[in-house]
């Protein structure tokens, strides 16, 4: 895979793209929930459903969701898979603090807990965790590589990882429509609403640098995953990659 280039929030910061990506969450973290499901006109909870329908065979019992923000994939897990523990690991403080009041309210804190974690240095054992998720935040690891190894790492041998992920829809008039959406307005919309004028302007940046597709699932296999399905979502906008570990 050749090198890519490194896609910040702030590019007048010298801090590494990890104190950043924290740093812009934290900006964010009350808005974020409302944003997201506004600006994909609530797709993002169907692309999710269909994230966890690929993990229901396995029945893992013991999950580990990484990047979890405020907890939406933990708790969809939590409510379709009915395992017996989920842990979510996140760097943003302020993601984690609404994602803890939202279990909270569910009465879910015995089945979910959120911890600050990096995905690069998983405070976890090897082969701890039955099924290792994450939504929307691969592309935010400063070294993705780095970070699918620590994931193959804490999972269980006969384990799975499933990764949900932007992608880019390359036939036309989807691939035009969606350029003109994700560059334009999105950044528009997300500055009326954010006080982080950077964050809706990073988003399109990372999704336009990700190595999506067959990119991705080379990535992937270098980690340490096999048998790896890959499935496009809504014309290629998002897709999810399944990985096993023999």
């Amino acid at each position: 895979m050749t090198q890519e280039k490194k896609i910040i929030p702030y590019k007048d910061s010298k801090q590494g793209k990890k104190e950043q990506v924290a740093q812009m969450f934290d900006n964010i973290a009350h808005k974020y929930d409302f944003l997201n499901h506004f600006l994909s006109l609530n797709i993002d909870k169907i692309w999710r459903k269909k994230a966890i329908k690929m993990l229901k065979e396995y029945k893992p019992q013991n999950i580990l969701d990484v990047a979890t923000g405020t907890g939406d994939l933990a708790i969809n897990l939590n409510k379709h898979l009915k395992p017996e523990k989920i842990t979510g690991i996140d760097i943003s403080v302020g993601m984690l603090k609404i994602g803890k009041e939202k279990i909270e309210k569910l009465g879910l804190s015995q089945k979910i807990e959120l911890l600050e974690g990096d995905s690069e240095k998983i405070n976890f054992p090897d082969n701890t965790f039955d099924a290792v998720t994450v939504a929307f935040g691969v592309r935010n690891f400063e070294n993705l590589p780095e970070g699918l190894k620590e994931m193959n790492r804490v999972t269980k041998i006969g384990g799975t990882a499933v990764v949900l992920e932007f992608s880019k829809p390359e036939t036309f008039p989807v691939k035009q429509l969606y350029t003109l959406y994700f560059k334009h307005i999105l950044p528009s919309i997300g500055k009326l609403f954010s006080k982080d004028t950077s964050a809706y302007s990073y988003l399109p940046e990372s999704v336009d640098n990700f190595p999506y597709g067959k990119r991705f699932i080379s990535v992937f296999e270098q980690a340490g995953f096999s048998n790896i399905k890959h499935k496009k979502l809504t014309f290629g906008i998002a897709a999810i990659y399944k990985g096993e570990k023999k």
